[in-house]
């Protein structure tokens, strides 16, 4: 496993493939690593910027785009550990990155971009400014 933080906002978690994970062909299903990165957005937000913070705000996270590649197949009983981390960010998007590691195997990387939107109104907001420093500070030091 990679011991260099890719990226500012880093979060590293395990999963344990369950029999519900798994498909006919017998290896995990796509649906298991969408569940994996709605896990590793909500860690993020609760390390970097709590939810109930932004739900305070009247802001919410809301992806706008998941991309996926399948490099290799995890089956049952596969340690998986997930990584994500910031990629670029804007006034208003920001690009998640992560990546789905069976040891030092690489089965499959993810690209998901986002944004913060108002809840009353749907529309993007800009990144919350605290959010945004954590994220600049990060980024400075990498």
């Amino acid at each position: 496993m990679p011991d260099s933080i890719p990226g500012p906002l880093f979060i590293e978690r395990s999963f344990t493939v369950k029999t519900y994970d798994i498909d006919f062909a017998g290896h995990v299903s796509n649906i298991a690593y969408i569940r994996w990165l709605e896990d590793l957005r909500f860690a993020m937000l609760e390390e970097y910027y709590p939810l109930e913070k932004a739900m305070a705000q009247s802001i919410a996270p809301v992806l706008t785009r998941t991309e996926i590649d399948y490099r290799y197949p995890i089956r049952l009983f596969h340690p998986v550990t997930g990584r994500m981390w910031a990629g670029e960010a804007g006034k208003l998007r920001m690009e998640l990155l992560a990546e789905f590691r069976v040891g030092q195997q690489l089965c499959a990387t993810a690209r998901q971009e986002g944004v913060f939107a108002s809840v009353e109104t749907g529309r993007p907001v800009r990144i919350p400014a605290e959010f945004r420093t954590i994220y600049d500070a990060q980024r400075m030091m990498l």
